[in-house]
């Protein structure tokens, strides 16, 4: 059996505290089991590393390198944190065993071509995903949809952009691909409404509200000259987490990673250039070609 060991910020979070009842349920439950548990500090108000270890079950370890030199796999948290996933998954990059970085996966393009890079140079498998990625609902309309597609809409809730919007732009890049060239902040104070484009003419909208569900619209080009352009919408998204969670076990037995480099890069360019538009609306903003890819 694998041993899997967890990296935060601060242990005491949703997906520490729900993704070990998760792996319990998974198809591969009976290859995998969580070992460690770390955390870089404990919250104001939250339970300590001590506390969470001993209601999860889970052994305390007393550093990062504990977790790399004694786990199998590694988790790299910290989902409220991003901003420290490149020092507590520096060790981890550098081990050659396989890990999954949270969401978002990095503050910065830049950061996210870091991380790229020395798992790389370490022969270090490397996995990063918002879960929505495997909603049931979004694989059924990726398939349903005939001929390229040219415009999606996705919505969804969050309270903060700068951490829920990964979750639409994910969606988004898996249904129009890479290559956006400017982005536009079309919201107000109660919504933030992006619109990307591509020079090729695609173009993709994402609108967080606060307490909306995931939501997607997809509209086809043309696909053959007796077709016409298709439109799928989905309905709200659920069911993901589980399917989530034996991907990224699949992910951590295979040491193969699924996801395109290209687009985990695609998806950090966004959410970087849309990051800069919140305080300036109404205004296109230019991506340079390099930053969409690796």
């Amino acid at each position: 059996m694998k041993k899997i060991g967890f990296i935060d910020h601060s242990i005491d979070e949703w997906h520490a505290n729900n993704f070990p009842g998760m792996i319990k349920d998974s198809g591969l439950s009976d290859s995998f089991s969580l070992s460690l548990a770390w955390e870089k500090e404990t919250a104001p108000g939250k339970k300590s590393l001590e506390a969470w270890c001993a209601e999860q079950g889970v052994g305390v370890a007393q550093s990062i390198e504990q977790i790399v030199d004694e786990c199998d796999v590694i988790a790299v948290l910290a989902p409220d944190h991003v901003e420290s996933h490149e020092e507590l998954a520096d060790l981890a990059l550098r081990s050659g065993k396989p890990v999954y970085i949270d969401k978002p996966f990095a503050p910065s393009l830049e950061v996210a071509k870091r991380l790229f890079a020395k798992a790389e140079q370490h022969g270090t498998p490397l996995m990063s995903c918002s879960a929505l990625r495997y909603a049931p609902a979004l694989e059924l309309a990726l398939k349903g949809v005939s001929g390229p597609i040219r415009f999606a809409s996705v919505s969804g809730g969050g309270s903060s952009f700068e951490e829920y919007a990964i979750h639409q732009i994910e969606m988004l890049v898996m249904a129009l691909g890479v290559g956006a060239s400017r982005i536009m902040h079309g919201g107000n104070s109660e919504a933030d409404l992006m619109v990307i484009d591509y020079s090729d003419g695609r173009r993709g909208v994402i609108n967080l509200v606060d307490g909306a569900p995931f939501e997607m619209t997809l509209r086809s080009a043309t696909s053959g000259t007796n077709e016409s352009p298709q439109t799928l919408c989905t309905g709200p998204m659920d069911g993901f987490f589980p399917r989530f969670i034996n991907a990224m076990l699949h992910f951590f037995e295979s040491g193969k990673q699924t996801i395109p480099q290209e687009q985990t890069l695609e998806i950090m360019a966004i959410v970087e250039a849309a990051t800069r538009t919140l305080g300036e609306r109404d205004k296109w903003h230019t991506m340079e070609s390099h930053c969409a890819h690796a």
